[in-house]
């Protein structure tokens, strides 16, 4: 069965967030909840958690057009609604009696053969269907999403005996294709697999920073980056969930979890967690949590609460927070983890204490949660964000090193631990990855249908070209990779001779390669080009190195173009500066959902040299053109009588002078960095498989496009009028000074510089030499100097 219209049942922020993440995905979706005593408007609470959603940072919508795909109801007057939608999931509160009173009002409203699920983590899912019989259990699974569901990738899938197959596959197949979901399937235990650990570790974490006195703040920087870990560590965690939220899932897990398990042990009831709850330090949606911002003064000083001074909260007991420099910490950035578990300091100690427990734990617990370790793996790298799962840990520390600390620490060694042995629990045989089963042997790791990795190519074959910054693989079927290796993906001039090496060797597409994808699988796509080396550069003075550099990246970008094959770029992450500058230029683009991609040059005192401000021209004189055409049903023209003749200059600058950022595929589209005709993938594991499908889609009758001769551009009269527009932004506090200066020049090119008139017909070429021509006038300029080193040294924008 195709899932073209779902339910959801619940408002709240996980069951809001679900209807939002259906709606990204282009499916209908209703929304009902309770009718609140004495509503005025009886839908009031799906109609205000709609509006909320829409307000939200992080926000829930992809685009804020995606609203309309949700029609918010209520539990009385629109369980009609039921009888069209194929999947109904129930996101209501953790209650037995209430879930149950809900089954019996979709049973009676649903349509035969629609599939019911349930977003609990606490529940058996036999309780749940218990008193419906085979009627509902046919047709039940529970489907838990983590929160929030845009952002985090994993749904654990747990289904009963009586589960019809192909009801699982439907769901496997829509929340893996269409809403990007990472699928694992979980025993019907407590709290599942990410929940049953991850609970685990934030308890230990609390517990060992108050029995070793570690600060939060010491705390939360080594259990973060240096072990794979999100910056956020435990307590910052514990803030973002919610500190109320602790005790109830402590309670749920108290309640279900077998006599002897080892949470159990561990779990300790602090004081201070619940006196931080009823004076409303909550965490972040509160008045803060184990961070707070105090304001008192009219600034802004960033505070922590001392969990050494004693067990019972005390408002005095919030300090600045400070920041502590461990040796296990500048361990962990050049060692990894073993480094800084091995550091005697206070953080290696701590460390050590709380992932001793946690791994060992997981290790107990397969295949009690998951028939093997692939699933636990992967459960909390896509809920709980960490880079490694914890079976992948213990194979970085080294298993039969990390089972002697045990038994020297007096800790039980797993079974699973003791019968791997000397052997690791990850292995490559044959260009393949294995694992670990608790059979004793080891199995290939399978990917699904439509799932293409760099990296399981890279396991069975070394690359075609490789240079320092990037890397040129054969992905099979005649199509080549560009892959980008650098620091953050930063573009230089080795990746362009990575470039132009593939296009010598792909040339007319009548040998072996005849197509060419551009993707990697970092964090990121590309945060643009190498600033700090061209910062150096612009130290150094060396002014013909640099226009060395954006020429190079120019002719590289035109190649691209205008090459005699198919070019599709796939990136994810961001794709900022240079980074989106490549995707303009390229045939296609088919990028994962969460693209977030911009020509933000402006932030660091530049303008887009790489043929970014040409292809934005381009790219909304072609909305115009096609704007005209629908209005008159046909017609040519080379401006658009329906806005101002600078119509497309206009928007450029408004784009590109705000250095406007996507923050989503769809959102890309709407500005113009994406055209109407690229694809989206939901799944990230999904994109190079859609990406490869898409250029050799492409092959068959490929004609490269033709340079534009003809662009017609305002000149002198527009750069005016947009000078005035910043004069004003700056009137009201809006733009600085250096602002003004750097948009003067975005304007002249834009403008179509000392030629520009409309009359005057100017190419592409023309547009990039004004490019690199007002490049480098920014590149002597001590604002863009200062610019450039505060963005390397901060991170964040210099406002000079």
């Amino acid at each position: 069965m195709t899932i073209k219209k779902v339910a959801v049942i619940g408002s709240g922020v996980m069951g809001s967030g679900i209807a939002a993440q259906i709606a990204n995905a282009g499916v209908p979706v209703v929304l009902l909840d309770i009718v609140p005593k004495d509503a005025a408007d009886r839908s009031m609470l799906a109609k205000g958690a709609i509006a909320k959603m829409l307000k939200a940072d992080p926000a829930p919508f992809m685009s804020a057009r995606n609203a309309k795909l949700i029609t918010p109801g209520n539990m009385e007057d629109d369980l009609g609604l039921l009888g069209d939608c194929d999947w109904i999931v129930e996101v209501v509160l953790e209650d037995l009696k209430i879930k149950h009173a809900t089954y019996e009002k979709i049973q009676k409203n649903r349509k035969k053969g629609s599939i019911v699920s349930s977003n609990t983590s606490t529940i058996p899912l036999h309780f749940l269907t218990e008193p419906f019989g085979d009627e509902l259990a046919n047709d039940f699974l529970i489907t838990h999403f983590f929160n929030p569901p845009r952002y985090l990738p994993l749904m654990e899938l747990v289904t009963s005996p009586k589960t019809r197959k192909d009801a699982e596959q439907d769901i496997v197949e829509f929340c893996d294709i269409h809403l990007g979901k990472g699928i694992v399937r979980c025993h019907d235990t407590p709290g599942f697999i990410g929940n049953r650990i991850g609970v685990f570790w934030m308890q230990s974490g609390i517990n060992y920073a108050v029995d070793m006195k570690v600060p939060v703040e010491a705390a939360d920087a080594v259990m973060s980056k240096p072990v794979g870990i999100p910056k956020t560590g435990i307590f910052g965690l514990i803030d973002l969930v919610g500190i109320d939220l602790m005790p109830h899932l402590a309670e749920s897990m108290l309640s279900t979890l077998p006599e002897n398990d080892e949470y159990r042990k561990i779990y300790r009831d602090f004081p201070f967690v619940g006196g931080m709850i009823k004076a409303g330090y909550t965490g972040r949606k509160g008045k803060g949590g184990f961070y707070r911002l105090n304001t008192a003064g009219g600034g802004k000083t960033k505070e922590a609460y001392d969990i050494t001074a004693g067990l019972e909260y005390a408002e005095g007991n919030f300090k600045t927070a400070s920041k502590p420099k461990l040796e296990s910490v500048a361990a962990g950035k050049k060692g990894g983890l073993k480094a800084v578990v091995t550091t005697d300091d206070i953080g290696g100690k701590y460390v050590w204490a709380v992932l001793r427990d946690t791994l060992a734990y997981a290790a107990s617990l397969v295949p009690e949660i998951s028939d093997d370790i692939t699933g636990i793996d992967q459960a909390m790298r896509l809920g709980y964000n960490w880079k490694f799962g914890p079976f992948e840990m213990i194979d970085q520390l080294g298993p039969s090193w990390f089972a002697a600390k045990l038994k020297e620490d007096g800790k039980v060694v797993p079974a699973l631990l003791t019968k791997l042995g000397d052997g690791t629990f990850y292995r490559v045989q044959n260009g393949k990855q294995q694992f670990f089963g608790v059979d004793g042997q080891y199995h290939d790791i399978t990917r699904p249908d439509g799932v293409l990795l760099l990296r399981d190519i890279k396991l069975s074959s070394k690359p075609i070209f490789k240079t320092e910054s990037a890397s040129l693989w054969d992905i099979g079927d005649g199509v080549v990779c560009v892959e980008f290796t650098g620091k953050m993906n930063a573009l230089d001039e080795h990746v362009f001779e990575v470039y132009t090496h593939a296009i010598d060797l792909i040339g007319e597409g009548k040998g072996q390669y005849k197509a060419m994808v551009i993707y990697n699988e970092g964090t990121h796509f590309s945060a643009g080009a190498n600033l700090g080396l061209a910062l150096a550069a612009m130290n150094m003075g060396l002014w013909p190195a640099i226009e060395s550099l954006i020429a190079g990246g120019q002719r590289a970008y035109k190649a691209l173009k205008f090459a005699p094959f198919p070019v599709v770029a796939a990136p994810s992450g961001m794709a900022l500066g240079g980074g989106c500058e490549i995707l303009l230029h390229a045939d296609h683009v088919q990028a994962h959902s969460e693209t977030y991609c911009g020509l933000v040059e402006v932030g660091v005192g530049l303008i887009p040299a790489w043929g970014g401000c040409k292809e934005m021209i381009l790219r909304f004189q072609e909305r115009e053109r096609a704007a005209y055409k629908k209005a008159t049903g046909g017609g040519k023209m080379w401006f658009s009588p329906m806005n101002t003749p600078m119509g497309a200059v206009r928007q450029a600058f408004e784009v590109i002078g705000t250095a406007k950022v996507a923050k989503s595929a769809a959102e890309a589209k709407e500005i113009g960095y994406f055209r109407d005709t690229d694809g989206v993938t939901m799944n990230r594991d999904r994109l190079l498989f859609d990406a490869k499908k898409k250029a050799l889609a492409l092959v068959d009758g490929y004609k490269p496009p033709v340079m534009v001769q003809d662009i017609r551009l305002p000149g002198a009269s527009a750069r005016y009028a947009l000078d005035m527009a910043v004069a004003d932004l700056r009137k009201v506090g809006k733009v600085t000074p250096y602002d003004i200066f750097v948009c003067d020049l975005l304007c002249r090119v834009l403008t179509g510089g000392e030629k520009g008139d409309w009359t005057v017909k100017q190419s592409e070429d023309d547009i990039m030499h004004l490019e690199i021509q007002e490049f480098l006038k920014l590149v002597r300029s001590p604002g863009t100097v200062d610019r450039i080193q505060h963005m390397l040294e901060t991170g964040k924008p210099l406002r000079n």
